[in-house]
């Protein structure tokens, strides 16, 4: 018997029979020395969990002829990349992206490194049609390479795999993306602080082989995923060329000068009184806003601010609430301010809906074409909310920008996503150790309308477009996990 390895120790001796233990305290399972010579002799109790053993069960059964995900015998080729150290240095430089980022749908560089890294930068690239799993800390997050992430650099902590038949792709991956796939990757970690698993870990984990037909309905649908992902961050990119464009503005490290003086040996610079607004915090009087603020006024029409009944409806924080959790499919979905880059969030958890139903529908719940701004911990994060996410909940850590219409949604969104829009919203930071900003920070945040109209137009409808086909890669990538799940994984028999 195999404990958990979370759970107190000392208090194991006093449960001798398993039929006496209090399911709250203590998780177990049996295995037998079989399975343990069958998993190289590792001990540990997250190899044998109750989870894992359970997805094993139900693979056997699967009505399709198992294989593994990776080795000789397996579906794909697996390997990851030695640590390295790296030399950061300020842009430009080789952008690097951290491995937690592969769920989101447009991750941009964490950092950039010096080409003087010593290690092999091209081997850290990532290719298209890989498929990717985080390897320590967070294990099992998992994506599939398209033409956004194609030639970026990951840092180390990724296994790549790459199928052997490139139409098993889709498969694969939607079979990593369920719950029995994930559960199964999983439970091959190892390590006693930060969790880690292994490319040779994947060749004993088992996966179905379903008919040629099945794979290629699944795989079809995953790759028309990632590019509808891919053709939603292209007009992303038109909208926000557009957008500089208009406004001539370069780019934000381009700017000019607008460091602070380093006269009399420190770091400075002057306010006038008139322009304190109540703050003496010197990050919000930084040069480079004035900067920025005179830049928009020169080629604006007008500068307004969020907080404009031509902007927005409403801007709103909820409060803090204690939460009651249900289980999948008995509440609402509900995630936080970490996973609004994703497009399916992940670590939902489920609220009553019984318990918060008023105030979910008060304020709570989301819209289609709402502007998300991150206030605390990482300030600054801004998504515009896709139809799928309708009637969700996000946590309070996040502020709603209700638009005033479908008119200005995506030209607003567009605007706060760009460096100049975080430049912006991050003035207004304030905390000592907790970084914050609240709602009326953000109703206070400029906002420059175009001269051309007709360009602004331009903006918010290529926004609205790729929002859109953002909610048509989602559906299309649980439609894969859905057949994935019903034709392959709980199919037992004709």
């Amino acid at each position: 018997m195999v404990k958990d390895a979370a759970l107190k120790t000392a208090k194991i001796p006093q449960l001798l029979n398993p039929a006496e233990m209090p399911e709250e305290e203590l998780r177990w399972c049996s295995v037998t020395l079989n399975e343990v010579l069958e998993r190289a002799g590792r001990l540990e109790a997250s190899v044998f969990g109750i989870e894992g053993k359970h997805a094993r069960e139900v693979l056997g059964r699967c009505k399709w002829r198992q294989s593994v995900i990776a080795g000789e015998k397996g579906l794909s080729t697996a390997y990851h990349r030695p640590r390295f150290k790296r030399i950061w240095i300020d842009k430009p430089g080789i952008p690097i992206f951290q491995p937690s980022q592969i769920a989101e749908i447009y991750p941009q560089a964490s950092g950039y490194l010096s080409s003087r890294s010593n290690t092999n930068i091209d081997s850290l690239k990532v290719r298209k049609g890989q498929i990717l799993i985080t390897c320590s800390g967070t294990i099992g997050v998992t994506s599939l390479v398209g033409d956004t992430l194609d030639g970026q650099v990951f840092s180390h902590d990724l296994i790549r795999l790459t199928c052997k038949e490139p139409k098993d792709t889709g498969y694969l991956y939607a079979f990593l993306r369920t719950k029995i796939g994930n559960a199964l990757i999983r439970t091959s970690e190892y390590g006693a602080v930060v969790s880690h698993i292994e490319p040779e870990h994947l060749e004993s984990v088992p996966i179905p082989d379903p008919s040629p037909i099945v794979k290629k309905q699944i795989h079809d649908l995953v790759i028309r995923s990632f590019e509808l992902r891919d053709e939603s961050n292209a007009l992303l990119d038109e909208a926000e060329r557009l957008l500089y464009e208009a406004l001539k503005l370069p780019p934000l490290v381009n700017l000019g000068s607008c460091s602070p003086s380093k006269e009399a040996g420190l770091r400075n610079y002057t306010v006038h009184v008139s322009q304190l607004a109540g703050r003496l915090d010197a990050s919000y009087h930084v040069p480079v806003i004035g900067v920025i603020l005179r830049r928009l006024k020169k080629e604006a029409t007008v500068i307004t601010s969020i907080g404009d009944p031509r902007i927005s409806k409403r801007v709103t924080l909820p409060g803090r609430f204690a939460r009651v959790y249900v289980k999948e499919g008995q509440g609402v979905p509900f995630f936080g301010g970490k996973q609004i880059y994703e497009l399916d969030p992940a670590n939902k958890k489920y609220l009553s809906l019984a318990k918060h139903g008023s105030r979910v529908e008060k304020d709570l719940k989301l819209s289609p074409n709402m502007t998300l701004i991150t206030r605390s911990g990482t300030i600054g994060k801004v998504a515009l909310v896709p139809d799928h996410w309708a009637n969700w909940i996000i946590n309070e850590h996040v502020i709603r920008v209700e638009p005033s219409n479908s008119d200005i949604a995506g030209y607003l969104y567009v605007f706060l996503a760009t460096e100049y829009g975080c430049e912006l919203i991050s003035r207004f930071t304030y905390g000592s150790v907790v970084d914050e900003i609240d709602d009326q920070h953000i109703a206070q945040v400029p906002v420059p309308l175009l001269k051309d109209n007709s360009v602004q137009i331009e903006i918010n409808r290529l926004a609205l477009e790729a929002n859109a086909k953002r909610t048509q890669a989602y559906h299309a990538e649980q439609a894969a996990i859905r057949i994935t799940n019903e034709k392959v994984i709980h199919a037992n028999g004709e």
